[in-house]
């Protein structure tokens, strides 16, 4: 027996006390006992069932880049990790503290898109249709497990190499919930796929999931763009194989992204942190030593857009030092023909809503 699987075993008393505590405040929202609030106005949650690592927001952006062209849409995040309270539009110039570093990455990408943060999404919601009336849909970030609002399309994203259908609860594995919990999703997206997915695999995990009729499972993937320096976006470069990488990362799970740039640069080193980590001087130090110690005369320091926003707190340092952090951007792409399916499906919902 592995020393990980040891490990679980080991927290399993604590996993079933943290599910019947999950598991009886699901019962009573499902009895009525507490009481799920509906809005006048199509609300579209995306989540997932573990702690982070799905992809929540790049398919918040993914939805955001198609529909804004049609209607008026918004984004309500928590705003994990932020250092301020209560409700707060995102602007452009707010930094992660502020308001988080998946909000303030949304806003940056999509300035003319209403982005808040709340604590509260009952509170929230018709705050921000107050403020911004134009607003038609509102995109609810990371609120599979916010059961206070009833949305009208729930979307559960989980990773193609960890779905829920193995994993276990915290503090044992990753779930927030019991996996039976995806039975409330209207459309499960299987995220970071590989691009050579083939038919027979998508079948075992269709199989494998074993959706309910009414569910939807589609498959999506990430398509990398151009580094952009940190502080000059407008100054881009490509990877090449010349090219040595030390990754600086805080986000939940790596395996997806180091297997892109181990195949596009010439090697790549990690330094890594929790997800969310707010980076302090002493790291920022260790990032530096370790960038000076690689040996090789080509090189830079590669962060994700979500570890960005907490790096750009430390520029003077960041400058004072001279570290060449590159940005490496993501987009969800949709595997196959699935992408006019998902469309589909999302116009359909917000058709029916109107009617």
């Amino acid at each position: 027996m592995s020393e990980d699987i040891v490990i679980r075993v080991l927290l399993l008393p604590l996993a079933l006390l943290y599910g019947i505590g999950i598991g009886i405040r699901n019962l009573l929202y499902q009895a009525g006992v507490l009481r799920s609030v509906h809005f006048d106005l199509p609300v579209i949650s995306v989540g997932n069932l573990s702690v982070g690592g799905a992809g929540k927001s790049p398919h918040i952006e993914y939805l955001v880049r198609w529909l804004d062209q049609y209607i008026g849409i918004a984004v309500l995040s928590r705003g994990y990790g932020r250092k301020t309270m209560g409700y707060r539009p995102v602007t452009v110039i707010d930094n992660a503290e502020q308001v988080g570093d998946e909000p303030l990455q949304i806003k940056r990408k999509f300035p003319d898109v209403p982005v808040c943060v709340s604590e509260s999404r009952v509170l929230g919601v018709p705050e921000l249709v107050k403020r911004n009336p134009e607003t038609q849909c509102v995109l609810l970030d990371d609120a599979f497990q916010h059961l206070a609002v009833a949305p009208g399309l729930n979307i559960l994203l989980t990773e193609y190499s960890r779905p829920f259908t193995r994993d276990w609860l915290l503090p044992a594995g990753r779930l927030r919930e019991w996996r039976h919990g995806y039975r409330r999703a209207d459309i499960i997206v299987i995220t970071k796929c590989p691009p050579n997915l083939s038919a027979q695999r998508r079948y075992e995990l269709l199989m494998e999931i074993d959706p309910y009729p009414r569910q939807r499972i589609y498959f999506s993937r990430y398509r990398y763009g151009a580094l952009r320096e940190l502080f000059q976006p407008g100054s881009q470069r490509a990877l090449d194989l010349d090219t040595h990488v030390l990754l600086v990362s805080a986000i939940a799970s790596t395996d997806y992204l180091l297997q892109y740039l181990g195949g596009e640069a010439g090697s790549v080193q990690t330094v890594e942190f929790e997800d969310h980590h707010y980076f302090e001087e002493a790291d920022l130090n260790d990032i530096s030593r370790r960038f000076e110690s690689m040996p090789h005369r080509n090189k830079i320091i590669v962060t994700t857009e979500k570890d960005a926003a907490r790096l750009e707190l430390h520029e003077a340092f960041i400058q004072e030092k001279a570290l060449p952090i590159f940005v490496l951007p993501v987009e969800v792409s949709f595997c196959d023909n699935d992408e006019v399916d998902f469309q589909a499906d999302v116009k359909q919902f917000l058709i029916d809503f109107k009617s």
